[in-house]
């Protein structure tokens, strides 16, 4: 569709001095077309200069369509001219993309977005231009040593960052340009340095000149260089090094939010995107980052008092941008969030503010009515400024002062009515700041609920040494810690035991490092306090770990994380989305660190707050280290590669023993493993280094077990037990399945076919995972003889009471060492699936299995399902609560409760009592299990 077509749909019916000349200048035009021109003609002195100057051209683009035309100027701009001519040949192409631009805009045929991405597009082109051909002419003349010719058109390494509403694509019809200006200093000989700085920043001072001066023709863009490192005392162009110096040790929160938007738009773009990726950190913080809200509620209040912008509001002179419900509130609004979120969600990082608002309302950060209702006010603002800003090329946004503004700017927004005009832009700014202020204004001192009973001396003692924490050593960490004491009194006074809940709390506090960025989480979610008293009234144990990983806070913000537990194929999806975000393979595994912590500290809160029981939370434990392997053993193989070639032979496989075989871990379970791996012995592997097949999967093993149990800044995944493959620790850490199935067949004692009944192929080569399975079923099926069992299992438990502490055996609450105990039970739980052959690995298959061989009666399989059950509950409990030992009259009514609701009893002296019947009678079973005949026989 040509201009003139397309132009003439949406005319402004608008006449002033100029108005009849400019439509008999157009009077070959289609007659819409000319009550445009007219229209815009009357309404803007500017855009009537415009037309006098290039009205010619314009008649002669009319064929064409808007894109077409743009897409002339912005080729014009491109052509390589001598630096004499550029500066005429830029305002030129300035003033006509500003004409086409504001007819495509007033006339419908481009929306806000294509407008101002034309805007943006013009500057990029216009700034590429004059630093191009500076660097260019400085590179002929012998200025930049060692720069040659082919240097020039990536400007000798120099690069231009395009900021704020530029870097967005969203600049306004009279946008100023702010532009970071830097070089990499590594494309340049060290002893160069100081000239090569010199000269460049010689070049960034020309090309600003360049964009900004007034001539005769005009200016192309105004250039302000101010939004880089340290204005007041660096050059307007510096080396990478020093920047990244300056915004790891200085850099502040408004400085984050100006990066959001910056791109590369000049120069060596690859080198600008080296830098906003090595800035990375720095913008994108890991955790939440509610503290942002506090930084970015005090530069609106810094803002509006220089402005003097506070107080009702008044349309004549309303500053559209800064003012009351303007533009900046919405960006502000919009970046805050995404710099809260977008470390943990790069989906959230969008330079532009309506992108930024669709991402954020997509991911339930803001409800999806208030960002409809943003987004078309942002529209509609820009669109006013726009139109204020065209009227004569001025970079104001403050709203006309007199009636007869009000009607002209009306008139160029299309409004034949100038009430319903002014009306409804009332309306849309008050809108604005309702749905924005709320979420930066300070919150209010707000005053503890009434407690039920005066604080005692130890509270008021404790809560008095809140104040020496390390947590609370900055001004700012304390002003927002006195603003959620209330809240926090209110909570321990609703625990079920208070002194004990207000201990375990100071406990947390004391074990936090820092407190702004924990405090602000908590104040801008008052759900989390309630939360974490409730951890510490009933969990001392995890509420440790939470003062050690405050961080883990950050999931229970997101929408899923009180949802049901997804299972292990997502989450190792998920685990594997999150290592492919970092490059880095250290990296990789502090992100792989950071992500286990969360689902693990989710998988105790739902155990905690009853959402799942003992048995869901030990599979859940055993899907999540499940998951860890999956997503690790492939970051770890292609880094071990890198020296040492790819896997000689047919691969390997990680294989799960144990609980973490039969699914079912505890809070605190390390994980029992072993490593297989299917390939010649005389197999030797292709790389820098190479190695023999024994060797090679010996050290992957190695380099597995460490990237799991090594600890970091991040704290360690997990610890690895490796004694349950051939041999014992005399044996080698990789095996060959050829060597593991003679092994087993061979040279095995009962304990390590015991053990084999519950081996689980979970990581690896998925072809060697079903061959490890059928030979698992193969080697069961060979080794079972009951006699031979028997024996070996009560030999077994014989060692067990030998080893075992007379001490422990006699504590009340021991759960796993002992007769009748967790040990015990599963000594005999596996040797039943022994005896049938059974490839079962689960408990309750197990149990089953040794049933249907006619070893258990139907009795003894019913009591010890009975048995472990109610031990593993008591277990699973004791490792969420408990640093130690579990002693219940020494816990917390939380904690007691806790263990009472999983365990069904109502006191803890009634479960005490069920604990000794059950254990006397688990004993007696196993006893006359591994003694005595066979119940009955296979059915």
């Amino acid at each position: 569709m040509s201009l003139s077509t397309a132009i003439s749909r949406a005319p402004l019916p608008f006449e002033r001095d100029f108005a009849a000349e400019a439509a008999e200048a157009f009077s070959a035009a289609p007659g819409p077309l000319r009550d445009l021109v007219a229209g815009t003609a009357g309404c803007s002195p500017y855009l009537r200069r415009l037309l006098e100057r290039h009205g010619d051209w314009l008649r002669d683009g009319l064929d064409l369509s808007a894109d077409d035309l743009m897409a002339r100027i912005l080729a014009d701009v491109a052509i390589d001219r001598p630096v004499a001519e550029l500066k005429p040949a830029l305002r030129q192409a300035k003033a006509r993309g500003a004409l086409l631009i504001a007819l495509a805009d007033l006339g419908g045929i481009w929306p806000l977005e294509r407008v101002t991405a034309a805007l943006t597009d013009l500057a990029d082109a216009c700034v590429s231009r004059a630093f191009t051909a500076l660097v260019a002419q400085d590179i002929a003349r012998g200025k930049i040593p060692g720069a040659g010719p082919q240097d020039a058109q990536d400007a000798a390494g120099l690069f231009v960052l395009a900021m704020g509403k530029m870097g967005a694509h969203e600049l306004n019809y009279s946008s100023d340009i702010d532009l970071i200006v830097l070089f990499d200093e590594t494309r340049h000989a060290p002893g160069d340095f100081d000239e090569v700085r010199a000269r460049l920043i010689r070049v960034t001072r020309g090309a600003a000149a360049l964009l900004s001066d007034i001539t005769a023709d005009g200016y192309v863009f105004r250039t302000d260089l101010r939004l880089r490192p340290d204005p007041s005392v660096t050059p307007v162009c510096i080396s990478t090094e020093a920047a990244e110096r300056y915004y790891e040790s200085f850099g502040r929160t408004w400085e984050r939010a100006a990066f959001i938007k910056a791109r590369p738009c000049a120069g060596s773009v690859a080198a600008g995107w080296r830098f906003l990726d090595a800035l990375r950190p720095f913008v994108w913080r890991r955790h939440l980052d509610f503290a942002a809200i506090q930084d970015a509620h005090d530069m609106r209040l810094r803002i509006r008092e220089h402005k003097g912008l506070f107080g009702a509001l008044s349309l004549p002179g309303h500053d559209m941008k800064l003012g009351r419900g303007g533009i900046r509130e919405i960006e502000f609004f919009t970046q805050t969030r995404q710099l809260i979120a977008g470390g943990r969600d790069p989906e959230l990082r969008g330079r532009g503010t309506l992108e930024g608002l669709a991402a954020l309302a997509a991911k339930g950060w803001v409800p999806p009515d208030v960002a409809a209702s943003l987004t078309a006010a942002y529209r509609t603002h820009r669109e006013v400024e726009h139109r204020l800003q065209m009227l004569n090329d001025a970079q104001t946004h403050a709203l006309p002062g007199s009636d007869e503004g009000f009607a002209r700017l009306a008139a160029f927004c299309g409004e034949a009515d100038v009430a319903t005009f002014r009306e409804g832009l009332a309306a849309r700014l008050e809108k604005v700041h309702r749905l924005t202020e709320p979420f930066f204004a300070g919150p209010a001192e707000t005053q503890a609920a009434p407690a039920a009973e005066p604080l005692t001396a130890a509270q008021r003692a404790l809560i008095d040494g809140w104040q020496k924490r390390p947590a609370l050593r900055s001004e700012r960490a304390r002003t927002i810690f006195r603003r959620i004491v209330p809240q926090i009194l209110a909570r321990l006074e609703r625990a079920a035991d208070r002194e004990a809940a207000a201990r375990a709390f100071d406990g947390f506090l004391g074990g936090l490092p820092a407190g702004v960025q924990l405090f602000s989480l908590f104040e801008a979610n008052p759900q989390l306090i309630e939360l974490v008293v409730d951890i510490c009234a009933t969990a001392p144990r995890l509420a440790g770990h939470l003062a050690r990983n405050s961080a883990v806070l950050d999931a229970v913000i997101g929408g899923d994380f009180f949802a049901p537990l997804p299972g292990v194929a997502p989450m190792a999806a998920d685990l594997a989305e999150v290592l492919l975000r970092e490059a880095d393979y250290e990296r990789q595994l502090d992100a792989a660190r950071r992500w286990k912590k969360e689902q693990h500290f989710r998988i105790g809160v739902l155990h905690l707050r009853g959402l799942i029981g003992a048995d869901e939370a030990a599979r859940a434990y055993a899907d999540l280290a499940e998951a860890v392997l999956r997503g690790l053993w492939g970051p770890v193989v292609a880094q071990f590669a890198t020296r040492h070639g790819p896997p000689p032979g047919a691969g390997a496989a990680v294989v799960a023993m144990g609980s973490l075989g039969a699914q079912g871990l505890t809070a605190t379970s390390d994980l029992d493993m072993i490593v297989i791996y299917d390939a010649p012995t005389d197999a030797v592997s292709e790389g820098r280094r190479p190695l023999s097949a024994p060797v090679w999967y010996a050290r992957l093993t190695q380099a597995l077990v460490t990237a799991l149990s090594s600890p970091t800044a991040e704290g360690r995944l997990y610890e690895v037990d490796m004694r349950l493959r051939p041999s014992g620790n005399q044996g080698p850490v990789a095996t060959s399945l050829a060597a593991f199935r003679g092994y087993q067949l061979e040279e095995a004692w009962t304990w390590e076919h015991l053990a084999l009944t519950r081996a689980r192929a979970l990581a690896g080569e998925a072809g060697l995972c079903q061959r490890f399975e059928a030979a698992r079923r193969e080697i069961l099926a060979e080794v079972g003889a009951r006699d031979r069992v028997v024996a070996g299992a009560a030999d077994m438990r014989a060692r067990l009471e030998e080893a075992g502490d007379p001490v422990r055996n006699a504590d009340p609450w021991e759960i796993k060492q002992g007769p009748g105990r967790l040990l015990e039970l599963d000594l005999v739980i596996q040797a039943g699936a022994l005896i049938a052959g059974s490839p079962a690995r689960s408990r309750t298959g197990q149990l089953a299995a040794g049933r249907a061989s006619g070893w258990m009666s139907p009795e003894d399989a019913a009591l010890l399902a009975r048995a472990q059950a109610c031990m593993r509950s008591v277990q699973q409990v004791a490792r969420l609560v408990s640093e130690g030992a579990l002693r219940p009259d020494e816990a917390g009514q939380g904690a007691r409760d806790f263990l009472m609701r999983e365990t069904g009893t109502d006191s803890i002296d009634a479960l005490a009592a069920r604990l000794e019947v059950i254990r006397a009678e688990a004993a007696e079973v196993v006893s006359r299990l591994l003694s005595g005949p066979p119940a009955s026989q296979p059915s």
